[in-house]
This record gives structure tokens, C-alpha cells and sequence, in this order.
């Protein structure tokens, strides 16, 4: 395969169709063009279907990243989890992780996130107000909640362990650092009525009181 060619997948063989979605090859692996992005739910059943239509062609390659004006961070990052879980295939890291726990790139949103709202950052993400179920924070640094939360939260998302959930009432229906999931409780329970930092420790999501040691 000469680096440069664009390939397309018909069972196991080259297929000239013009579709939504191409892979070409670069002198680091292997790069996935996202055409057209209106109907997401298609795309990721496009990329699957020719990944499992390539046979034996993937093995052993790396994907270097995933190009698309339409679609969203979060999208991608669903893009890298389906395609690394359930084809083993590994990405070519496209830039270094973001490190900034102390410091660093910083969003500052200054409302409550309701039902159906996003936020996507590759930094730190600070919220002046709740979080409310049905609201997403995706974040590759930190993120700091000065209220209530409620909604779904993944920080570290481009694999920085050493990311921080913080929140005056922390109670999500998901908390996510880096690649680990936690998941709200079914059963009632009396929360705290003091700050709490979530963190990972010993490879798990450690929840534990936010106070001053002073």
C-alpha cells in the first residue's frame, strides 16, 4: 500500500464508493477522514462495518487520528474507545498529554448546566454553578464544580491519570477519569455536606473529603 492512498473496504476488497468515511495511510499509521457527520449513529456504523470488512489488514497497525470538521470532541473520543476495545487497535498519540493539574489552560463557565448540555475542553474545566442530570463535562485536565453535581463527568479524557474531580455536593450519574468509571449507587444514601475530590489510586476512582488541612 503506498502511503497517500486513500482505501476503501468491500469485504476484503478495494472499493472505489465514495462514502463518509476513508482511510488513508501517512508515514505514522493510518488516518480516518470523516467526510460528512449528520448522522453520527451512521458514521461509527460505517467505521466498524470496514474495519471488520478489512479481514486481517489491521493487525498489527496503529491509527495516527481520526480528521472530521464535524464532529465534536466527545465524539471522537466514543470514535478511539470503540475502535481500541473492540478491535485492539491501537492510536498513534497525537499530542502530549495534557498535564496542567496545578496550572494551565482553564474554561471558566459561569452557569448551572442544564439537561442536553455539553461542555468540552482540552484543559481544565471550572463550573460557577451546578451541574444537573442529563449535563456532560468533558475534559482532558481537571474539573472543579463549585455547586452541585448531578450529570456526567469524565476529566482526564486523553488519558491524565493524575486529573482531579472536585465539587462542592458530588454526586454524578457518572464520574470518569482518565479510562475509569464510576457509577452512582442505586440505593439512597445520606451525602456529605462538606466538598469531596475524586481521584485515582491504586488503578481506582478514590472519593475522599475536599478540606483545608490547615
Amino acid at each position: 500500500m503506498a502511503l497517500g492512498e486513500i482505501i476503501e473496504f468491500k469485504g476484503n476488497k478495494k472499493n472505489s464508493k465514495k462514502d463518509n468515511v476513508e482511510f488513508k495511510g501517512n508515514k505514522k499509521g493510518l488516518v480516518i477522514n470523516i467526510k460528512n457527520c449528520n448522522d453520527f449513529e451512521k458514521v461509527k456504523q460505517e467505521i466498524i462495518q470496514k474495519i471488520e470488512c478489512a479481514g486481517r489488514f489491521f493487525i498489527g497497525a496503529k491509527i495516527d487520528s481520526i480528521n472530521s470538521d464535524t464532529i465534536t470532541d466527545l465524539q471522537r473520543i466514543e470514535l478511539k474507545e470503540i475502535i481500541s476495545s473492540k478491535f485492539k487497535i491501537e492510536f498513534v498519540e497525537e499530542e502530549p498529554v495534557f498535564d496542567g493539574i496545578y496550572e494551565g489552560k482553564t474554561k471558566f463557565v459561569r452557569t448551572t448546566l442544564r439537561s442536553g448540555m455539553k461542555i468540552e475542553f482540552k484543559g481544565n474545566v471550572v463550573i460557577i454553578g451546578d451541574v444537573n442530570p442529563g449535563a456532560q463535562i468533558v475534559a482532558y485536565g481537571n474539573v472543579v464544580i463549585m455547586g452541585c453535581l448531578r450529570g456526567v463527568v469524565h476529566a482526564g479524557a486523553n488519558g491524565n491519570k493524575d486529573a482531579i474531580v472536585v465539587a462542592y455536593d458530588l454526586n454524578p450519574m457518572q464520574l470518569r477519569i482518565e479510562n475509569l468509571i464510576s457509577i452512582a449507587p442505586d440505593e439512597e444514601f445520606q451525602k456529605p455536606n462538606y466538598p469531596e475530590i475524586a481521584f485515582i489510586k491504586d488503578n481506582c476512582i478514590v472519593i475522599e473529603p475536599y478540606l483545608n488541612k490547615r
